[in-house]
């Protein structure tokens, strides 16, 4: 499996307008991806400000293709989201998954 990190910076109002973003945009679109094992948003306030982590989860780097083709390396940030953040990474690392646990 591979994770795939970005981050960003926001207001507190910023924050809570991209986490509505990812909700009802980012997810449903995920969700129809083969491939798409997972996501993860990330918040911590700091000063005023919040630093945003979003982590994704695919089967494998060709999953990932099929998200951010051409460049994989590239972040994916729509309009709506630059519209919200203070700044945000415009690459993104991917980590290979070696070991994980998940308890509901």
């Amino acid at each position: 499996m591979i994770a795939r990190i970005w981050r960003a910076t926001a207001t507190r109002e910023g924050a809570a307008a991209y986490h509505r973003h990812f909700t009802t945009s980012v997810l449903p679109e995920l969700r129809g991806l083969d491939g798409h094992r997972g996501a993860y948003l990330l918040n911590h306030d700091r000063d005023g400000h919040v630093d945003i982590e979003v982590i994704t989860l695919w089967a494998s780097m060709d999953a990932v293709r099929g998200f951010a083709s051409p460049d994989v390396d590239t972040a994916v940030v729509e309009p709506a989201a630059q519209a919200v953040l203070a700044g945000y990474d415009t690459t993104v690392t991917h980590h290979t998954v070696v070991s994980a646990t998940t308890r509901s």
